[in-house]
């Protein structure tokens, strides 16, 4: 008897907004097979996200997903099984706060979140921050920015009154990437990150924790945050609603969240193993 044909990637990372979850928030009937159809074949499916975690776990929660995810743009290693934090990065308070007195002295006023580390880390909204705060999730909005500094953060979120995402990206990158990390996550959120942090570190450590390599592996994404793990996976596949920064890099281009961008992949490299 024949051995069965080997796996096409041992590992199948996935970003969550806008690649794996529909506009609805939903994971399609069609792309949860064709995750379930990979993994019963031995693939680990593994959840990457900029979400930090008490902005994540619900949702996976939800999903039925008890893997690993990594969290925060990859400060975070979260057991969505065991509901347990395995590892977390934070951020430089005191360089943090040096990067943004350092930019708002190049482009002027920000509005400011922060994202507090911990299981039930707060996310911290200051004044005029435009991100809609959701009853269901820990929020909490502050006048004084001292506040942002008095327990340790994961990560902050910068917007700034006329400056785009893109245009605020690249001054930010300019005046403060040699103190700390900065990118893109999405529509009006723009991050700082602890210097040398992305998604393709969290990666690379839950990978290690499932046995798996890069070579082993093939990601899923749509935005600039995504870039680093494209880097670091064997192949990376973007949803056709990716950024242009992103589709760039990309090995593939597939259908879009809202059109099962994932399955048509997994189903085309599963099929035969």
């Amino acid at each position: 008897m024949s051995s069965p044909a080997p796996l096409p990637y041992r590992l199948i990372a996935t970003d969550l907004d806008g690649t794996l979850l529909r506009t609805d928030e939903t994971i399609s009937p069609r792309t949860r097979a064709a995750l379930e159809a990979a993994v019963s074949q031995g693939a680990a499916h593994i959840v990457v996200t900029g979400r930090a975690v008490p902005w994540t776990r619900d949702i996976l929660d939800e999903l039925g997903y008890d893997g690993l995810a990594v969290c925060g743009q990859g400060a975070q290693v979260y057991h969505a099984g065991e509901h347990r934090l395995l590892t977390s990065v934070t951020l430089d308070r005191r360089l943090a706060a040096m990067a943004l007195e350092k930019l708002e002295a190049e482009v002027g006023p920000l509005a400011v979140a922060a994202s507090r580390d911990g299981l039930a880390g707060e996310v911290l909204f200051g004044p005029g921050f435009g991100a809609v705060a959701r009853a269901d999730l820990p929020v909490r909005t502050f006048e004084d920015r001292a506040e942002l500094w008095a327990e340790p953060l994961n990560k902050l979120y910068i917007q700034h009154p006329t400056l785009g995402d893109d245009a605020l990206t690249a001054a930010a990158h300019e005046v403060i990437g040699d103190l700390v990390g900065v990118v893109m996550a999405g529509a009006g959120t723009v991050e700082l990150l602890p210097h040398g942090l992305s998604k393709s570190t969290g990666l690379s450590l839950a990978a290690r924790r499932l046995g798996c390599k890069a070579s082993d592996t093939i990601a899923f994404g749509d935005m600039p945050n995504d870039v680093p793990m494209f880097g670091w996976a064997a192949h990376g596949v973007a949803m056709a609603n990716a950024h242009a920064e992103l589709l760039a890099v990309a090995d593939e281009v597939t259908s879009s969240n809202d059109e099962d961008g994932i399955a048509v992949v997994l189903e085309r490299l599963y099929a035969g193993t």
